[in-house]
């Protein structure tokens, strides 16, 4: 039985949305978390130093050693969560491509995993990031292709052609 799910895209590329259209069609009750969570929960001044992770105007996101070590940290504890029975949807942005794929298998080691790529055309997520209005501007763009890069995956769905309900269903069919 799937004890996780991954799902990998870049920014406004409609992760959030399915995560939460998983939890109302999966029959059991699912936590969704995401690197947004991380983020949240780190002091302010994280947010804008060399040693935690930094938001450039022109999009692209700086992580420092800071943010690896507490990043790490929340990694094994979404890891422990599975192992001690939560099921978890994981709403992630791999930067490092297979490198970040890498540190969570590491991590998730022996339970099921099912890893997503969540694809959406750049100019589609883009106009999401304008709508938005919480996002630095470029940030769609740059992390549109990069974080797919070397990437594998059980699964791959569209939101540039499926809405996030529909994206889940298909995801959902294929939690074993």
């Amino acid at each position: 039985m799937t004890e996780v799910i991954v799902l990998n895209g870049g920014s406004s590329s409609g992760k959030s949305g399915i995560a939460r259209c998983l939890q109302a069609v999966l029959p059991d009750p699912w936590l969704a978390l995401g690197t947004d969570t991380l983020v949240e929960a780190m002091p302010a001044s994280m947010q804008a130093s060399d040693a935690g992770i930094e938001f450039a105007p022109d999009g692209q996101v700086i992580v420092g050693p800071e943010f690896r070590t507490l990043e790490a940290a929340w990694i094994e504890g979404v890891a422990a969560m599975a192992r001690a029975g939560a099921r978890v949807i994981v709403d992630e942005v791999f930067l490092g491509g297979a490198d970040s794929q890498k540190r969570w298998q590491k991590a998730l080691g022996e339970l099921r995993v099912l890893w997503v790529g969540v694809r959406c055309d750049s100019a589609v997520a883009a106009g999401r990031e304008v709508a938005r209005g919480d996002r630095t501007i470029g940030m769609a763009v740059s992390q549109a292709d990069v974080v797919h890069r070397g990437m594998v995956y059980d699964l791959e769905v569209d939101t540039a052609h499926a809405e996030a309900m529909e994206c889940a269903r298909t995801i959902a069919a294929h939690v074993g």
